[in-house]
């Protein structure tokens, strides 16, 4: 059954097929499901995802794989029976275990004639402009060659400045980076539930829903086991993320049979989270992807109305704070007086100017600055709006 979870959220009384149409498509699977619970990689199940990625690729269309089991899989080999704390054992493993989980996927695509490339991305390959046109480029220039590209985080080179944190929100991200119609999210759940299944009798299934809806959030609980990192919580913030550049998400179990294959032919599985806005401008998604900020700016109440009512750029003079240390041309925070994030965008000048600038007209700027690089804090045009 359908869960009336509430008016807003619920979008349908049946499942919907979004991936029937679905031309380009990022799937994404999680590491207890690759490494068969932690037991080493999962051969029978990456052959079985593999085929299945070869006859959608085959069908023209496009696939993206975001693969975790790359620790899983280094822990493995290594010896280590948990999850290791330190960066510098994470890094290790990760460098282990991703060659074998690349070579498996490998093999596995090109017995089934298809060809795959390995791409490991940071989120500091997304925040840097330049760096994210370029991992655009090859990504598409890969899909255009028919090849199936399998993505995983550089663990090997990656700290807790520069992580996505999960291979979900890696997912979603890479999902707005080359505008995908679909991300598929297989994990080791049926999908979303009202409750946790394992713990509550009366948890009811959630078929259809509208991504980005706070009551979803609030239903979901922790992370399933000890040896992936993302929850629930992390997928439905994932496609939060990926249904901001227009892209509907599938949660569904990563043991169903032929999954991607049915879901393709258009049937009903697991649990659908729908866009609700069409595909968003490259640059404005770039904005919204960046997962750490160089800093914030406080504003008050006529400044919030303008910006999200009106669709106004960010004067200074409705900023009453402002934190950390960016420079111009930095992604920084827009917050409301409860501290809760508005919009983001490109600041026109560096923090040590925006504290001058809080309160001032532009008309001041040149008395304050000694010059007047541009009468807004963040122009309309570089803004963008993290809630409605």
């Amino acid at each position: 059954m359908t869960v009336d979870i509430s008016t807003s959220a619920l979008v349908a009384s049946a499942p919907v097929a979004v991936l029937k149409n679905a031309r380009r498509i990022v799937v994404k699977v999680g590491s207890s499901l690759v490494t068969n619970e932690g037991r080493g990689l999962d051969e029978e199940a990456i052959a079985q995802w593999s085929q299945q990625l070869a006859a959608l690729s085959k069908q023209g269309r496009e696939i993206i794989m975001v693969s975790s089991g790359a620790v899983a899989e280094g822990m493995k080999r290594l010896g280590w029976k948990t999850r290791p704390k330190a960066i510098n054992e994470l890094q290790a493993a990760a460098a282990v275990g991703q060659m074998g989980l690349i070579h498996m996927y490998e093999s596995k695509l090109r017995e089934c004639g298809v060809g795959s490339a390995q791409v490991l991305l940071t989120h500091a390959d997304l925040a840097d402009r330049e760096r994210y046109l370029n991992a655009r480029t090859t990504l598409m220039t890969l899909l255009k060659l028919g090849v199936v590209p399998v993505i995983n985080e550089n663990d090997t080179v990656v700290n807790d400045e520069i992580k996505f944190g999960d291979n979900d929100t890696l997912g979603a991200l890479v999902a707005n980076l080359v505008e995908a119609d679909v991300l598929v999210i297989l994990t080791d759940q049926q999908g979303l539930y009202t409750a946790d299944p394992r713990r509550d009798p009366n948890a009811q299934f959630v078929h259809v829903a509208r991504a980005g809806d706070p009551q979803l959030e609030a239903m979901a609980g922790g992370a399933g086991t000890g040896i992936g990192t993302g929850g629930m919580l992390t997928k439905i913030l994932a496609a939060k993320r990926a249904a901001g550049s227009g892209a509907s998400t599938i949660i569904a179990w990563g043991r169903e049979p032929q999954v991607l294959l049915r879901l393709a032919e258009g049937e009903a599985i697991g649990t659908c989270l729908q866009a609700q806005t069409g595909k968003s401008q490259a640059r404005k998604r770039w904005i919204a992807d960046h997962l750490q900020l160089r800093g914030s700016v406080v504003v008050d109440d006529g400044a919030v109305l303008k910006i999200l009512s009106e669709g106004k750029s960010l004067l200074p003079i409705g900023m009453t704070a402002v934190a950390g240390e960016f420079s111009r041309g930095d992604v920084i925070a827009v917050r409301d007086a409860r501290g809760l994030e508005v919009a983001r965008g490109l600041s026109n000048y560096a923090s040590s100017e925006a504290k001058k600038l809080c309160r001032q007209s532009s008309t001041d700027f040149v008395r304050l600055l000694g010059y007047a690089a541009e009468p807004e804090m963040i122009h309309r045009d570089n803004l963008v709006l993290m809630r409605k």
